[in-house]
């Protein structure tokens, strides 16, 4: 089967997303919700699970603590105070995060309640120094409209971002700090059933109305999606991390085949009568491979692990089945193991492999008693770990055969999705003890009406009529973190809102492209160029020989990039002589190439000329001598 059968697997996609709010301070704290550049001291933490007001532990919890990880925690005073590292209690909620979420909740049509319930959300993972996140329930209900479709609006929460992970050695996981208590948005829309392309246009369009607000954080990790994806007969899977558009809809694609693909899995397997048992079926195979060559297996032994291996009865070719293209158990119970911090495993079905010989495999199969129709998969772990794991790819294969298994998986960067969590339970949930409940008044409620911003089409094509733009320059710069500054520069008459648009939008874009720093321009800087420029002090081709000086560091100030860049306007006298001088020295091209000399003569011009003198100005002036040079020849 080559493609998956959408319109029959009955596909449901639940979005989730988490938008970054633009605000001066944290949810909880005074801090600045920037990122620092570096981090001036480090802590470290060990988390475990705990039990909930009503004595459970949650699944997920549970999981992330039996990795038994150290956690490092990076900062700068600059981004993070007491409150991150958990050592003070959370301040007063940050109002600005509160009416921004109110906005949003009422744009949405979403049921505001008077009272918001401030709750501790158990995360074990280490993105949160205290084990939990703080998160409020805003709103219920309300919907977003798509082509004139209403998809449903389940909830709206405002809640505080996770700590950025900065990676992972061996047992340690490392985040900093600066992210952690930046406020964000949380809106979770109802299960709709569509293609992945439809499920793109519904993030697309709540994007958009996000970023209206012109009050929501821009860039890369300001907004992520999660998916909730099932298909018929099948459980939810939630997919989280999503940062792309693109990405979601590939992660949507993929799980609909990953998860079509597993239920073709669960129906083969119950075709055959699977029973596994952890007394009878789990063996420790570590002095048998003493004498393996493989490598793999030789570095297990030397670090002292324990290598056991799991016998499956008529389990033979199961391991490697493969309905969809990389869609294989081998590769679940693979992704499974590499959370627990081990490499993978090794299967019945790929040996002998990696090193591991033909009378290795032999070895393994006496020690184990198995049949020709057996099947069997190693594992190598610590000592304090190995029965954890076993036990956890004993369950997965027992979920094999009902198809669908409930879980948390990671988006990866190509579309696909990675194995990260069982899926969290009502425990994970209890009230926070360290702030009063939230009152929501009338003022406020009404205040948020007035601030409800325009449909995004709507103040697109006034942005069109007004500045007189295409359609795509008017949604690019309306999108910009830039469109204020671009109404405040288009007050001066003088400007052309086409080329200060363009400017904005696509020159700044493509000179970050090339790595310079953007961070290093600031709005005044950029207004005091386009004040010039209506003062003709420089040319249009000047704005952005000084943007690239400052944002490469040259320079500090307009004036100081226009001296290093020599940019200085040059009179009618002296610009006439430089053209004339052009000319002399190539007669004969003109002579050879009549009109179209006219081209290169320009790149010799403006070698000189850059910055000093429009290039309309230098082509019509080319055109002129030209045409007097070729008028005289005939």
């Amino acid at each position: 089967m080559s493609t998956v059968p959408i319109n029959k697997i009955d596909l449901k996609v639940g979005l989730e997303i988490h938008q970054q709010l633009d605000t001066n301070k944290k949810l909880f704290c005074n801090c600045s919700p920037i990122e620092s550049s570096e981090y001036t001291s480090k802590f470290s933490r060990r988390l475990r699970a705990s039990k909930s007001e009503l004595g459970e532990y949650d699944p997920a919890a549970i999981f992330e603590s039996s990795k038994s990880q150290t956690i490092v925690y990076y900062l700068n005073p600059e981004s993070s105070c007491l409150v991150e590292k958990d050592e003070e209690p959370p301040h007063q909620l940050d109002n600005d995060s509160k009416r921004i979420a109110l906005i949003i909740a009422t744009s949405l049509d979403s049921r505001v309640f008077t009272e918001i319930y401030p709750m501790r959300k158990i995360v074990v993972d280490g993105s949160n120094t205290s084990g939990f996140q703080r998160t409020m329930l805003v709103s219920q209900g309300g919907f977003l409209k798509v082509n004139n479709k209403r998809i449903g609006v389940q909830t709206i929460c405002l809640e505080e971002d996770a700590a950025k992970l900065l990676g992972d050695e061996d047992s340690v996981r490392k985040y900093g700090l600066d992210r952690l208590g930046i406020p964000l948005v949380e809106v979770a829309l109802e299960p709709v059933n569509g293609t992945p392309s439809e499920i793109k246009k519904i993030a697309h369009t709540l994007g958009k109305l996000l970023r209206s607000t012109k009050q929501v954080i821009r860039g890369l990790g300001s907004i992520r999606q999660d998916v909730n994806v099932s298909i018929l007969g099948g459980s939810v899977v939630e997919v989280k991390g999503v940062q792309q558009l693109d990405q979601l809809e590939k992660a949507v694609e993929y799980e609909a085949k990953r998860q079509y693909g597993l239920k073709l899995i669960s129906e083969k397997l119950n075709e055959k009568s699977l029973k596994i048992s952890r007394e009878k079926d789990v063996f420790d195979i570590t002095k048998t491979l003493s004498d393996c060559k493989s490598k793999i297996i030789q570095k297990a032994l030397k670090d002292n692990f324990l290598i056991k291996a799991i016998r499956i009865e008529k389990f033979r070719g199961m391991f490697s089945y493969s309905p969809y293209e990389g869609i294989r158990l081998g590769k679940e119970l693979a992704q499974l193991v590499r959370f627990f911090g081990i490499g993978g495993i090794f299967h019945s079905d790929e040996l002998p492999n990696y090193g591991i010989e033909i009378i290795d495999v032999e070895k393994i199969k006496q020690h184990m008693k198995m049949g020709v129709d057996d099947g069997f998969l190693i594992v190598a772990a610590p000592e304090l770990k190995i029965n954890f794991v076993v036990d956890s790819l004993i369950n997965r294969i027992d979920e094999a055969k009902k198809g669908v298994p409930t879980e948390t998986r990671l988006a990866t960067q190509d579309g696909e999705t990675i194995y990260l969590r069982p899926r969290p339970g009502a425990s994970r949930m209890y009230p926070e003890t360290d702030i009063p409940p939230i009152i929501v008044t009338e003022a406020e409620l009404s205040l948020a009406k007035k601030e409800v911003p325009k449909p995004w089409d709507e103040a697109v094509l006034e942005i069109e009529k007004k500045y007189k733009l295409n359609h795509q320059l008017a949604e690019q710069i309306f999108d910009s973190e830039y469109f204020d500054l671009f109404e405040e520069i288009c007050t001066n008459e003088k400007n052309s809102p086409t080329f200060v648009a363009s400017t904005l939008c696509s020159t700044l874009t493509n000179l970050q492209r090339q790595g310079l720093d953007l961070t290093l321009l600031q709005a005044p800087q950029i207004k005091y160029c386009f004040n010039l420029l209506s003062d003709a002090k420089i040319s249009k081709e000047s704005i952005e020989m000084v943007f690239e000086n400052i944002m490469s560091g040259k320079s500090k100030t307009v004036d100081e990039a226009i001296k290093h860049a020599s940019i200085m306007r040059i009179d009618e006298r002296r610009l006439t002589e430089i053209l004339d001088e052009i000319i002399q020295n190539n007669k004969q091209l003109i002579e050879n190439l009549g009109e179209r000399a006219e081209n290169p003569l320009m790149g010799v011009a403006m070698k000189s000329l850059r910055g000093k003198v429009s290039g309309e100005i230098v082509s019509k002036i080319l055109k002129k001598k030209i045409q007097d040079i070729l008028n005289k020849k005939n």
